[in-house]
Formats: C-alpha cells, structure tokens, sequence
C-alpha cells in the first residue's frame, strides 16, 4: 500500500512525486509513456525551445551576423540535425527526472493508469497485461492533449498538431497556422526563421489574446519582419487535405470568405484536459461536460483521498502552474498550510521578442472598474537593447492609481521571459511601482526597462525617454 500514488509524470505529476517522497511518504508513479516528462519535456515546452533556439541561430546568422562584422558564406539549414538535436535535448531531461525518481525512491510504473476504485490504481502494459497498485491518496495529473474542429481531419502529415509539428522532414514552403495563441506562434516563429512563409488565421481580434492587448499589437509587429502575414477575425470553416496541399476556408467579420493554400497547417487552437481511458467514474470522481475534473480550494475532488491537478484542473494550462500544484497537494497531505496566489503565476511565450505577463491586464482593470496608472518603457531606448540589436518591444507597469501597489507587469523584448520574475517577486510582497523604480538595477541590463517602466508609473519619472 502506497500512501500515494501520482497518475500522469509531467511536471505537476514527477514534482508532485518528488514532494510527497521528500515529506516521507512512499510514492507511486504511474506513465503510460516510456520516457517520464509527460507532454512538456517530450512534445512540449522542451523541445519546442530547443528548436525555437536552433532556429534564432540561424535567423541571426542569416541576417544580424554581417551587421555585427560576422561574414559567412553558403549558410544552409541541416533541419535533420536540429531534429536530432531537440531530441537529445529531450532524452537529457527525460533522463534526467528518471534519476530524480531512483533518488527520492519513487516506484515507477509503466503502463497505463486506470482507476478500479477510489483507493486502487489498475496499470496496462502495452503487451496487455495489467497489475493493480494500492494506495491511500491518489494524485491525478494526465495533463491534456491538443483540441482541434469537428470538422478538421488531422491526418498528422499535412494536417498537423504542434506535436508533428516538431519533427517534421522538411521545411514548410508556406506553413498555414490556425490560432494565433502561444503554440502557434511558437512554432509559426521556428519555421518563419528557417525561410518558411507562414499564415496566421485567428478567430479573435488580436493575437494571444488572452494576454494584455499592447503585447499583441507589438508582438504581431514583431513577427511581420520575419514573414508572418496575419488574418484576424477570421473563423475557419474548411480544411481540406490533397496530395501535398492543403486549403483553409475561413470567413472574415464581413462575411466573405478566403482560401489560403499551403503545404502543412498546424491546428493550434488549444488544449483540452486529458481523462480518457481513466475511469475516474469507477471512483466517483466527478468530471465537467469540458472534461475538467471538477477541484475545491485544496485541489481535493469529491473524493475525500482523490485530488488532481494541472491541466486536468481549472485555470491556465502551464507547467509551472502544474509544479505549483504538485507541491500544494503534496503539503496539503501532511498537514501543512500552503498557498498559491494563482494571480501571481506568470505566462510566456517564447517568440523573439519574447512576451512575458504576471497580475492583471489593462483591460481586465478596466473591466473591474479599478483606478490605475500606466508605465512604459520602450527597448528602443534600452543600451543594452541597442548594443544586441534587440530594440523591439516595451515593458509595461500597471499599478493602482492611490496606493502604486504594482497590480499587473507585461514585457515583450529581449529575455523577458526571465525578466518577468522580478516583477513576480516584487509583487508577492507586494511591492509599489516607486519601490521597483528605486532598487539599483545593473547598467546596461535589459531589466533596466522594468525600473524605468516603474519609474514612468511614479509620476511619469522614466530618465531614459
């Protein structure tokens, strides 16, 4: 008898496993895969970085390396090499948590988990057979898997996810990308560098659009240098798949429809939780007609010893997000008191220039009817950003009108993504825009654009603009 056993070995799943072993509990894991990492380390967010980078690298050297006095001659893309690449890249951090498991004495299962009651826990080889595992609380973290249109046939080789899209033989003449969110213009931005032309078809009026909408007016800004071309407020309505081409019908807001034709189209409109095959029923778990597994406060189902979390759960779906949880979850068994402000967990997306955003949005501000004031900063006018030819983007401060509490950060430029944690930190103590402004911050840094959005919040005191 295990006193837990964790369903799923993404980042919420293994993290999860990992705190429960180091709290003292004897821990199951339980993967239907091969490799642990679920969807982020093998078809996610690793490798798709890895590609993003692979694919930068090139883009510089094709068209920033002669300005900064780098001459090359006969430049071509081994896309096979950058495949091999993103793979090793994989194996190392799938590798990597199988060891965390034999170091914190977590038992691996590999098979596929099932619930047979709300305390047993049956795993399914790929040969059939099958093993019942007991446990005294159970951790579902099966992640979620990429949504698509009824009417979308994904025949994984012109009509594809983002996880074909990761291993593909060649580079798209014209990749076609339906939804202008994250994943797509993730890896719309990997093959635009390698020399693709790639379309964007997105059903609202603005790129990531769950995101502040200044970020998605510069990011699409951003991403026309390097070929995208753009259709908002488009619906798709047709896709159809003929020998190497493939044509989206999609109706604009007038009514008209267009054709776009391509080689490949990447159907990126999201995700959606993942419980098939689970039987979470045989337990009595609740699930949503959306597929979510329905949660209270401390993450616990209806189920008193059953809890659940990441992408299965409501809220955003991302990694970290999921590791936040694991950790909850894990100290919520033993008796502790732990928290997570869900405000304050950021979101990335990892285009060049990166986007990076934690706390409220200008418009969810205004929505709420809250009185705030405006920082911004541009990289135009960052030295560092000029001195890497990074100049595109701006960073932006919201923060409350009377008290200067910083009440929501949004960054597009050069490693925001990293550049965002400071603004997390500082508003976990809730920290005031003059606060920020007047902290020392290293010349020249790129994080000087947050200092200086802070200081243009604080009575418009920005020294560099």
């Amino acid at each position: 008898m295990y006193d837990v056993i964790v369903i799923g070995s993404g980042p919420g799943g293994y993290v999860a496993a990992i705190r429960c072993a180091q709290l003292g509990m004897k821990t199951a894991i339980v993967e239907k895969y091969p490799t642990l990492g679920g969807t982020c380390l093998n078809v996610g967010c690793i490798p798709s970085k890895a590609l993003l980078d692979s694919s930068e690298h090139y883009h510089n050297a094709s068209h920033t390396f002669k300005t900064h006095g780098i001459n090359l001659s006969d430049l071509s893309v081994d896309l096979g090499q950058m495949i091999t690449r993103k793979n090793d890249v994989v194996k190392q951090n799938t590798d990597g948590i199988q060891f965390l498991m034999k170091k914190n004495k977590i038992d691996v299962h590999q098979g596929f988990g099932s619930f047979v009651n709300a305390t047993t826990v049956k795993v399914t080889k790929d040969d059939g057979s099958a093993t019942d595992i007991q446990g005294k609380n159970i951790i579902i973290a099966t992640g979620s898997k990429p949504s698509s249109l009824p009417f979308i046939k994904l025949n994984k080789d012109r009509v594809i996810t983002s996880t074909e899209a990761l291993n593909l033989k060649e580079i798209p003449k014209h990749l076609v990308v339906i939804g202008g969110g994250v994943i797509g213009l993730e890896l719309g931005s990997v093959y635009a560098r390698l020399g693709a032309k790639v379309s964007v078809i997105e059903f609202m009026d603005s790129l990531i659009p769950t995101m502040d909408r200044t970020m998605g007016k510069e990011l699409q800004k951003s991403l026309k240098k390097i070929g995208f071309e753009f259709y908002l407020k488009h619906k798709v309505t047709a896709v159809e798949s003929k020998g190497n081409e493939v044509t989206v019908k999609a109706d604009n807001d007038k009514g008209a429809t267009v054709e776009i034709k391509g080689d490949y189209v990447l159907v990126s409109i999201g995700r959606k939780p993942y419980t098939d095959g689970l039987n979470a029923e045989a337990a009595g778990v609740k699930i949503t007609d959306r597929g979510q597994i329905e949660v209270n406060d401390h993450l616990q189902t209806n189920i008193s010893n059953i809890y659940a979390i990441g992408d299965v759960v409501k809220g955003a779906m991302l990694a970290h997000k999921a590791e936040e949880e694991g950790v909850f979850v894990a100290e919520t068994l033993v008796g502790q008191k732990p928290h997570i402000n869900y405000n304050l967990i950021p979101g990335v997306v990892y285009t060049w220039p990166e986007v990076a955003a934690v706390g409220y949005t200008e418009e969810q501000l205004k929505e709420q009817g809250r009185k705030y004031k405006t920082g911004k900063f541009p990289f135009l006018a960052s030295g560092r950003a000029r001195a890497s030819m990074d100049t595109d983007g701006l960073v932006k401060v919201l923060a409350d009108a009377d008290t200067d509490e910083i009440l929501g950060v949004h960054m597009i430029g050069p490693r925001t993504a990293d550049m965002i944690a400071e603004a997390v930190v500082a508003m976990e103590y809730r920290a005031s825009a003059e606060d920020v402004a007047r902290m020392s911050h290293a010349h020249p840094t790129y994080t000087e654009a947050f200092k200086e959005a802070c200081l243009a919040a604080t009575d418009n005191r920005a020294l560099h603009i």
